[in-house]
């Protein structure tokens, strides 16, 4: 198993375990305590829609983040739609969140520090009170270039460079509106690299192009990878305080037939502090592990980490992002409710 220089896969998945139970835990007495005040249940059926648009002027910290971008000052962008049927046994969830951000550092051209494509769409149907039988899709992708380097000459990313498409089938546990678990033992997951100089180098786990003795290409890289394991997904949001919300989602995928015990993990959270009706303070962190993934290693200055051959740095790495925003936002629909 390849091991992170500051947190082995063992330590991070404890910390995942750990965090895991603590919200489910927590989850249950909040709800159990909120089940004793509530006097009359929401029968609403058919459908909610909504959304939030945001802007953020925002201060970003990147670490072995995959997808490109610089530490700095950035305006970033968020849209945010729902949209949620329930009527008897049926439950049908979706949600789209579409974020883009570009920075600039010093009177340097602005280049991109947030970009993503995310769309989940989830259908269920009662199998007792609080459990769903459940199919999952996924989608994720992002929609301009990422670069390694500030003067943008490198492309590690683009456009469905990664793709990445999932689809699973499982048990969905929802004992309320703020919390929901899904289990899957089947899951396909589709890896789609569209540029070949990417997949020719095997970017983002795809196989790599073969070459001969004299360096000349004699098999182009697969521009695609199909995956079978197991997948599990945690959403779950509450009001800690007045005014402050918190919310976390969590992914987590084995592939059955290579390194099962090397979980991806996708770890999302933010805290939301509402200022007045549109001003808003919010923090979130996102933490990625793939296995699949190497990223090189650089030093604080930009320059590349050296191996004792004298090669640089390249392996899995956990990605960490963090970012403080303060902005204007705006809730419709339902989701103003």
């Amino acid at each position: 198993m390849k091991l992170n220089r500051s947190m082995t896969m063992k330590n991070l998945i404890t910390l995942i375990i750990f965090a895991l139970t603590s919200t489910v835990l927590n989850a249950q007495v909040t709800d159990a305590e909120k089940a004793l005040r509530k006097t009359k249940e929401d029968t609403t059926q058919g459908w909610k829609t909504g959304g939030t648009f945001g802007v953020n002027f925002t201060q970003v910290s990147l670490s072995n983040w995959a997808a490109g971008g610089q530490s700095s000052v950035s305006l970033n962008s968020l849209l945010d739609l729902f949209a949620n049927y329930k009527k008897g046994t049926s439950a049908w969830d979706n949600n789209l969140t579409l974020g883009y951000g570009e920075t600039q550092i010093g009177g340097s051209e602005w280049i991109k520090s947030d970009d993503r494509i995310l769309l989940n769409s989830k259908y269920g149907k009662k199998a007792s009170k609080h459990w769903y039988y459940a199919g999952l899709l996924n989608f994720k992708s992002q929609f301009a270039p990422g670069f390694s380097d500030e003067s943008e000459t490198t492309k590690i990313s683009d456009f469905m460079a990664p793709g990445y498409l999932l689809g699973a089938l499982g048990m969905d546990f929802k004992p309320s509106e703020n919390l929901t678990l899904f289990i899957s033992p089947f899951t396909s997951k589709l890896t789609v690299v569209n540029i070949q100089s990417l997949a020719d180098v095997g970017a983002f786990g795809v196989e790599a192009a073969e070459f001969d003795a004299l360096g000349n290409k004699t098999k182009d890289g697969n521009t695609s990878r199909m995956e079978i394991g197991g997948y599990l997904r945690l959403l779950y949001k509450r009001e800690i305080a007045e005014n402050v919300t918190y919310q976390t989602n969590l992914d987590l995928f084995s592939n059955y037939t290579n390194n099962p015990q090397n979980i991806d993990v996708n770890w999302d959270n933010l805290i939301g502090m509402k200022i007045n009706k549109y001003l808003t303070t919010t923090i979130s962190t996102s933490l990625i592990y793939d296995d699949d993934i190497d990223i090189a290693e650089t030093k604080s200055d930009g320059t590349p980490r050296i191996d004792n051959n004298g090669n640089q740095k390249i392996g899995p790495r956990t990605q960490f992002k963090y970012v403080l925003a303060v902005g204007f936002q705006y809730k419709f629909g339902d989701g103003a409710k």
